[in-house]
């Protein structure tokens, strides 16, 4: 098996504004696996606020591209078993789990989803990201955005500007990025009218000392995201948090994530698959546990100009699955 990997860099279709800064580009690494002439790929994305740094991850690659090299096909599970043993961060860790998984499954002749029994039943709608402007603007671009669903990101608790959102009439969801305080999130789950939010998402910085004042069975849908980076951290969250975002680099990999869903599911919460500003590659990657989701927000590939791969689509919110084998995914 060979391994080879590239850094590329990603322009935004316009600038996209969070609580953690605002941004007009993303790098991300592109890992491939190849092994008879077939080539499974994967990605992770530099993102600043996770201390996340793409040189550091090529000079990781560097010392352990023969090790990989050297090990034999086998079953995904099994691989990732290998992978733990070389104690990498979970955003690599996940770019090379996701190109195993491709790569196995075009070596296999079968798709991911067939290789994990997953049935295509109801599949969630992505929703699209409304970055964080003055409402007007925000509502602005929702009323002309041909998707059906919005996630609007918040940098402070501002009930003028929520009360008018909630006046459109549209499925929204609010990413607060940490940034209400637990005043804020009490106020919010007494409040009738929040039930309307599809989901509040990580509505404070992270850490029991802050999501502690939450009740999963209050008004508020509240869902963890940075408070929620793998299946050990389910247990503690159970009673303040009714939902849970997973995102593959966060939690490690497609391997992991399978897991967790099952672990998710045992303590009755509800899910999401999430991403990054990531090309089809990750989005791709992401897509698949769909079917095995509540919610999606999947508009990683949709928000940058200069794609580089084919696969799984998000057009207008629905998830378009690849039949093709393994994910599906071609560099193009």
């Amino acid at each position: 098996m060979k391994v080879s990997w590239q850094i590329v860099q990603f322009t935004l279709k316009e600038t996209f504004s969070i609580t953690y800064g605002n941004y007009s580009h993303r790098d991300a690494l592109i890992i491939t696996l190849e092994n008879n002439n077939y080539k499974g790929f994967g990605e992770c994305t530099a993102i600043d606020y996770y201390h996340i740094n793409l040189a550091d991850f090529e000079s990781q690659l560097h010392i352990i591209k023969d090790t990989i090299e050297h090990q034999n096909i086998t079953h995904p599970t099994d691989f990732y078993l290998f992978l733990l043993t070389l104690n990498l961060p979970s955003f690599l860790r996940s770019a090379i789990d996701c190109a195993y998984w491709d790569l196995f499954g075009k070596l296999e002749n079968s798709s991911f989803l067939a290789l994990n029994a997953i049935e295509i039943k109801n599949i969630p709608e992505s929703s699209i990201t409304i970055s964080i402007a003055s409402v007007a603007n925000q509502i602005k671009k929702i009323e002309q955005s041909d998707w059906n669903q919005f996630k609007v990101k918040c940098n402070h608790f501002d009930s003028d500007a929520i009360s008018k959102l909630l006046t459109l009439n549209k499925k929204m969801a609010l990413d607060a990025n940490g940034s209400f305080t637990p005043a804020d999130c009490i106020a919010l789950e007494n409040q009738s009218a929040t039930s309307q939010f599809i989901y509040i998402e990580q509505p404070m910085k992270i850490g029991w000392d802050n999501y502690n004042v939450l009740h999963r069975d209050g008004n508020a849908n509240w869902m963890a995201d940075e408070d929620c980076q793998d299946s050990a951290s389910l247990e503690n969250l159970q009673s303040h948090y009714s939902s849970i975002n997973i995102k593959l680099v966060k939690c490690g990999g497609l391997t992991p994530a399978l897991q967790m869903i099952k672990e998710a599911r045992r303590l009755n919460f509800k899910i999401m698959i999430g991403c990054m500003t990531e090309s089809t590659v990750g989005i791709s990657a992401g897509a698949v546990l769909a079917p095995l989701c509540d919610f999606a927000d999947l508009d990683g590939a949709y928000l940058i100009a200069n794609d580089i791969a084919t696969g799984s689509r998000i057009v207008k919110g629905k998830i378009e699955l690849s039949e093709k084998p393994g994910l599906g995914i071609a560099l193009v």
